[in-house]
């Protein structure tokens, strides 16, 4: 599990927390749930932040949905309209025996939660691992398909390192294109390679209309680029007056390098081996797409009675 998570409870040990929430019987929002239960686990402003690899909902949130969509299938939590819960019956009963914790292995008593992890499942039971035991089902999907992600990036930038010059330079002028980039391929295409500037390989239209112009500099490089570098790209882009440019390397660049970036006047990008697969993956290019799979939700807005 990464690190980064380490600090956030996992959705089995935000259940009780959450049951104990509910034991006023009133009504509760999901949001009161998550704000209440953020103060309980003292979590700090920027682990509240903390978003699934997908970047599309903040992990703690996920988790104590999580939590309460467990609970709901255990009986414990009841669901009277959207995005609301409160506690049923059974929730008080458990409580009055004052538990020391609910996890699923403890809701595994109740048969709707039995009835439900056997609909669920159609593969074999994994949650002896302790991964399963942490990680929500879409964390667990997410972090397969970063491995699988990871892996695809490592290959893609092998390779890249073993092609040759002229085609690391059809890739990048690809790269762009796919990125809206350098107007037509046939344009973009002049563009590299034609400089003659020691510092710039070639250039390409910032947009369609060619408004402006960004100043290019590729290296299949096996070692760290440093500020050195850098420096002869900008001083090559001041040459022209270029206001901007970018400088792509299959490896990476060094503290000092991008420390430089950042302190010149000149819009430089810099784009490293890792961030050059993800945009190859992100845009397809090298790449070719092989399974797809979408995570739905209940559309709640179809099923309301007027």
């Amino acid at each position: 599990m990464d690190s980064a998570y380490v600090a956030i409870p996992d959705y089995q040990s935000i259940m009780l927390p959450l049951l104990e929430f509910a034991k006023d019987q009133d009504e509760h929002s999901i949001r009161e749930a998550i704000n209440h239960l953020s103060n309980v686990f003292k979590l700090s402003e920027e682990e509240q932040k903390q978003l699934l690899p997908s970047g599309k909902q903040a992990t703690f949130d996920n988790r104590v949905g999580w939590a309460k969509t467990y609970m709901e299938k255990a009986g414990l939590l009841a669901k009277p309209r959207r995005a609301h819960f409160n506690i049923t019956s059974r929730g008080l009963e458990l409580l009055a025996t004052k538990p020391t914790v609910i996890n699923s292995q403890f809701l595994e008593k109740y048969d709707e939660f039995i009835e439900f992890k056997h609909v669920k499942k159609s593969k074999p039971e994994t949650s002896s691992t302790n991964t399963s035991l942490i990680e929500t089902p879409e964390e667990a999907l997410e972090a397969a398909h970063q491995t699988l992600k990871d892996g695809l990036s490592s290959e893609l930038i092998q390779t890249i390192k073993k092609c040759s010059p002229e085609f690391f330079e059809r890739l990048i002028i690809d790269l762009l294109i796919k990125m809206g980039y350098g107007g037509s391929r046939k344009e973009a295409g002049q563009a590299m390679g034609k400089s003659g500037d020691g510092g710039i390989d070639g250039i390409i239209k910032e947009d369609r209309l060619g408004l402006d112009i960004i100043y290019l500099q590729a290296k299949r490089w096996e070692g760290v680029v440093g500020r050195p570098e850098i420096q002869k790209f900008a001083g090559a882009l001041q040459g022209h007056r270029a206001r901007k440019g970018v400088f792509i390397t299959t490896s990476n660049y060094t503290k000092e390098a991008l420390e430089y970036v950042s302190q010149i006047d000149s819009k430089i990008i810099l784009i490293d081996g890792d961030k050059l697969s993800d945009l190859m993956i992100e845009h397809n290019v090298g790449v070719t797409p092989v399974s797809n799979y979408e995570v739905k939700n209940i559309d709640s807005d179809y099923f309301e009675e007027t």
